[in-house]
């Protein structure tokens, strides 16, 4: 099988996961309190360019593919997906939210953006189906450097948010609890959605017996 066990039930959390991923980013934008690292440099970009957050989202994953060739990352099904989906699904979010909104309602959508986030990582991680470039460049570093991936992911995104900022991107307040908060909303969802092989749902079933 191309894609592995039971791909009627992983394509379709792996593209609501992606979408929803796209989405959450467009969330944060319209709160206007900061944003994650990786889009604060979008944000930037497009400060000097007439191209949507969704495409330069696409242009800089594809460019961070380039990455992936001395560390001898291979890309998959689930790494296409993930720069196409998430193009789509940030503008698309961008066009349908309001702008310029009341400080309560941006509050909200922060604390709102930030949950989604978390599920939809948890989503399209749990589907199984590869990493998206970002991730890919996290782990292939970590291989090759042998540092822990926490440290890489830190160095990775504190460079890419200095040269977001430097370019024109918004940080703030939001910035920091999107990087407090992510990652415990994300494990918390991790165990519901993570998709479990047979041998694996096998293996299990052994220990508890």
């Amino acid at each position: 099988m191309p894609f592995g066990e039971r791909p009627l039930r992983r394509l379709p959390q792996l593209f609501t996961g992606l979408a929803l991923y796209g989405f959450s980013l467009s969330v944060l934008l319209r709160a206007s309190l900061g944003v994650n690292p990786w889009s604060v440099l979008y944000e930037g970009v497009a400060c000097h360019t007439s191209l949507s957050f969704g495409t330069i989202s696409a242009v800089v994953g594809v460019l961070v593919l380039l990455l992936w060739i001395p560390l001898r990352q291979r890309p998959t099904f689930g790494t296409g997906a993930n720069i196409v989906v998430l193009a789509c699904s940030s503008d698309l979010g961008l066009h349908l939210l309001p702008q310029h909104l009341e400080l309560p309602a941006r509050i909200g959508l922060l604390a709102g953006g930030i949950l989604l986030n978390g599920l939809s990582v948890a989503l399209y991680v749990g589907a199984r189906f590869g990493p998206g470039p970002r991730d890919g460049l996290m782990t292939g570093m970590a291989a090759a450097t042998g540092r822990s991936l926490r440290s890489v992911r830190t160095l990775i995104e504190v460079a890419v948010l200095a040269v977001g900022w430097l370019l024109g991107g918004g940080v703030g307040a939001g910035t920091v609890l999107y990087a407090l908060a992510v990652g415990p909303v994300t494990q918390f969802f991790v165990p519901r959605f993570a998709y479990r092989s047979a041998a694996e749902r096998a293996e299990g079933a052994g220990e508890r017996t």
